[in-house]
This record gives C-alpha cells, structure tokens and sequence, in this order.
C-alpha cells in the first residue's frame, strides 16, 4: 500500500529526511516514533503530497504520488490531480481542523459532497453511521464548540473516513488532548485497525504501538535507524539510541 524509496526532504539548507525507506502492506499498521524534530511529521505529510520531496520516490496503492513519468524526469502532477491523489488517502492531524460554523455532521458530509459528488442524502446517512462507528450517535447536530477535544477528534476521523479511503495517516493525534481523553480516540483507531484499515501512525503513544503496530520504524535525525515489530523495536531494541529514547518514554 506505501513504499517509501530513498525519500529526502530539505527546508533550506536543512535537511529534514535523510534517505527514509519504509513498505507497508495492506491491511499494515505502521507506527513512526521518535523524539521531536526527527522528521516523522514531514515524512506522513510527504506520503499524501502535503510537502514535496526533494528526490526518492512514494508510492501508494502502486501510484506514484505527485509526480508521472515523463520521458526519463518526472513532473509534477497538476492540483487537481494531486487532489485526485488525495481523495484516496485520509489523515488526521494534532489538531482537529473542524469547521467551527458547521455541526459534527456537515463537517463530515462537506467533502463527500462537493469532491465525490455524493448527495446530501447520501452523505448525511453514511456520517450518521461514521459518528455511530466512531461512539458519537446523538452528536450529530452539534457544534465543535460544544464537543470535548477526544469527540472532535473523533469527528476528525469519521470526517476522513466519509472519503473511503484505501490509506489512513495519523499525525499524533493524540497529543493535543488532555490525558483522560487519549483513551477514547485510541480505541476507535484499534477498532480502524481490526477492520483491516491500512495505517500509518506517528505516535508517541507506546502502549498503542505495542499493541497494534505490525511493524515499528524509529526516526531520529531524520533516518530510520530501527525498524522492525514492536516486540524487536520497543522490546529488544539494538540501537543505543532507540534504547535512550524508550528509556525517557516508556
């Protein structure tokens, strides 16, 4: 569903990913850890096209993202066609990034609508059905001012699902909540991943990890310097450095 092949970014003179390679399987949960500034965030925003790679390729679901071949150089896709690109792979950023004027159902419905081409009718009986999966029935004409952060979050999810995509990235969606509401948002992405939701987490949540990954990758200085299952990387790590990181947070 990813592979990530030799995947370099820089921001001016500095260079934030330094030859990152990672494949995830469909089905695959992937989870990116690693202490802050190590090009996690960067690298989830690459895979759907949100920051543009210096060199390396991505591809999702066999298509190359941003980019077609042309002759023996790539090009860069047009907007709407990246938008295309897009469409098929949902994420869910720190924050929740709900339109504060719109309820918890026309938050959802808006992009099936306008992007898919759905009906009202269409798209509000499946975000009725999304909020359901996500514990939030009742909710539906409620404002994002009215719903705690772990509901909005939740919103946030079901929001990206409307969209039926083959590929969910997750950006630490959990580290803008208060403690007491980690639990909640954790639990639907367990239930995403049971149903067989193919995902890439940055997370600093370990238990999460350990529980649900398929696989692990450890960043740091914008590298993989680990990877592997979460039994080898969170249990019986070889990098010094991924054992100092685990020693901080766990």
């Amino acid at each position: 569903m990813v592979s990530a092949v030799d995947v370099r970014k820089s921001f001016g003179h500095t260079e934030v990913l330094k030859g990152v390679d990672l494949t995830v399987r469909q089905g695959e949960v992937a989870c990116l850890i690693g202490p802050s500034g190590s090009g996690k965030s960067t690298f989830l925003r690459c895979i759907n096209h949100l920051e543009r790679i210096d060199s390396g390729q991505l591809h999702v679901a066999g298509e190359l993202i941003g980019y077609r071949r042309h002759s023996d150089h790539l090009q860069e896709l047009s907007e709407k066609d990246i938008a295309v690109q897009r469409s098929r792979i949902g994420m869910v950023f720190q924050r929740f990034n709900l339109f504060p004027h719109l309820t918890a159902v026309e938050n959802i419905t808006e992009a099936p609508q306008r992007v898919l081409g759905r009906s009202r009718r269409e798209a509000e009986q499946e975000a009725r059905e999304l909020l359901a999966r996500v514990g939030l029935a009742g909710r539906e004409r409620q404002y994002p001012s009215q719903l705690s952060g772990g509901q909005q979050q939740r919103v946030a999810i079901a929001r990206a699902l409307a969209m039926r995509p083959e590929l969910m990235l997750f950006d630490e969606p959990t580290s803008a909540l208060d403690p007491e509401l980690v639990g909640e948002v954790l639990q639907v992405m367990r239930d995403l991943a049971r149903s067989g939701m193919t995902m890439v987490v940055v997370t600093h949540e370990m238990g999460f990890a350990r529980e649900v990954a398929d696989q692990v990758a450890f960043l740091d200085g914008g590298c993989v310097l680990e990877h592997g299952t979460p039994r080898q990387v969170l249990g019986e790590p070889a990098h010094e450095r991924t054992r100092a990181f685990l020693a901080q947070v766990l």
